[in-house]
């Protein structure tokens, strides 16, 4: 509540609103319509961003035989968090051996550059330094280097001062990790790509499609009606959910628990202004400090030649808050009232009172980076995007790091038929096509496809 109460009080100090804009990806072909007889699929992938679309995709590739729909609820794909995020691939070493996040990562980022090579997609293989600017963040850097190596991320080095230095001339740092293989791209355009390759493949795609209500079908062969409560219908024989922001109340409708809970978090980015885009060349992330939930503020460089900084991470007060002024009462009152929620603000509450702060003031933000860049000022930076992360989070006030998968097998003819995505986070969108992989394997042991001979 101490957090709640401290962004109300700075709220009006907010000098301008951010507000996020994707291109437009709905150059494909899609379907709308009105009628009283539902469509009939053999798998409806509920979900446009870039984990539903790489299933999709991946899901029509291996069984061409069977009928898939794609379904999105906003007028294009990658609206949310596939197309408001870094654009960074990321090579797997920040997470914990033996995790899906470090396995799917590792195998997800040559996937990912394979598939831009053969779809000339631009990107740009610029690197990342995680630095250590400080005596106490040597330990936890050489922690992990360790766990890099065990997660079998290519060629990384640890650098002293002036191995930093000839990487990036401005950077200062105690020691660094240097890993060469982490890039930068656009998901939103590998996502609006995917799309592409799922219709060319006789795929089905839906724009503008909210699921409201899964309701159990007389009709045995496709047991699940997917409404949106107005004239849209589709039935299907099985059903796979990749929902991101909104995958708990999804999966809820389907008779799933809603744990994991998904808090949305905004990170807000300042930009360098274009003639200061020369400060910087690679990604440079700072050594994760455990004593806080987030991992704190990077610069990186885009696909498209400008740098962002930051993100900070804030509450957001709907799962589409891109803006302070983005209030949706009913979903800030289910994110208040969930136990795991305000176990966190109080455990954290200093911290988010500082990322709050940080938010209102940019100079504040900037001496966050001068410890990377000194040279960096505040006439050196604009405001720039925002994003909402889905965090998934248990009723204890422990933040869900791994992705999660999850189904209620026999509890009804629906609930045993949908395999939902609970949780992808970051490195999900690196990760989309290994999770594809993961996906299109698990379907097919839970729902017994049969392949064509």
């Amino acid at each position: 509540m101490l957090i709640l109460k401290s962004v109300t009080s700075l709220r009006d100090c907010v000098a301008r609103q951010l507000a996020v804009r994707v291109p437009c990806l709905s150059t494909c072909n899609y379907r709308r319509y009105s009628n009283e007889t539902p469509q009939k699929y053999d798998i409806a992938v509920i979900g446009g961003g870039i984990v539903g679309a790489a299933s999709a995709r991946e899901l029509v590739l291996r069984h061409p035989q069977l009928k898939v729909a794609l379904i999105e609820k906003e007028h294009q794909f990658a609206s949310h968090q596939s197309g408001n995020n870094s654009g960074v691939i990321h090579a797997g070493i920040y997470y914990k051996p033996g995790t899906l996040k470090a396995k799917l990562c590792v195998q997800g980022m040559d996937l990912a550059y394979k598939y831009c090579d053969k779809k000339g997609i631009k990107y740009s293989k610029c690197g990342k330094l995680i630095v250590a600017t400080e005596r106490a963040e040597v330990p936890r850097l050489l922690d992990l280097y360790d766990r890099g190596l065990r997660n079998g991320v290519k060629d990384i080095q640890l650098l002293d001062s002036q191995g930093i230095r000839e990487i990036e001339p401005l950077c200062k740092g105690l020691q660094a990790l240097w890993s060469p293989h982490t890039g930068i791209v656009s998901y939103a355009e590998m996502t609006k790509s995917y799309v592409q390759d799922f219709v060319a493949s006789g795929g089905k795609s839906y724009l503008k499609f909210e699921v409201k209500k899964f309701i159990e079908a007389e009709n045995a062969e496709y047991p699940v009606t997917i409404s949106d409560e107005k004239s849209l219908k589709i039935s299907a024989k099985y059903v796979l959910t990749c929902c991101g922001l909104h995958s708990d109340t999804v999966a809820v409708l389907t008779g799933c628990p809603e744990e994991p809970k998904i808090i949305p978090f905004r990170g807000e980015y300042l930009y360098l202004v274009q003639n200061k885009s020369n400060l910087a060349k690679v990604n440079i992330y700072p050594v994760p400090d455990p004593r806080f939930p987030f991992l704190g503020v990077h610069i990186t460089p885009t696909i498209d030649g400008r740098v962002i900084l930051g993100p900070n991470a804030i509450l957001a007060y709907s799962k589409e808050g891109y803006k302070y002024s983005d209030v949706n009462m009913k979903e800030l009152k289910e994110i208040i009232a969930f136990s795991g929620f305000r176990k966190l603000a109080t455990k954290y509450a200093g911290f988010g009172i500082k990322e709050m702060t940080r938010s209102i003031l940019i100079p504040l933000q900037v001496k966050q980076l001068q410890k990377y860049i000194q040279e960096i000022t505040s006439a050196d930076v604009e405001r720039g995007p925002a994003g909402v992360r889905a965090q998934a989070m248990s009723k204890d006030g422990s933040l869900i790091e791994d992705f999660v998968f999850d189904s209620k097998p026999g509890s009804s003819a629906i609930g045993s038929r949908v395999l939902h995505c609970r949780n992808a986070p970051s490195p999900g969108a690196t990760s989309s096509l290994a999770i594809a992989k993961m996906i299109a394997d698990k379907m097919e042991e839970q729902f017994k496809f049969k392949l064509r001979t």
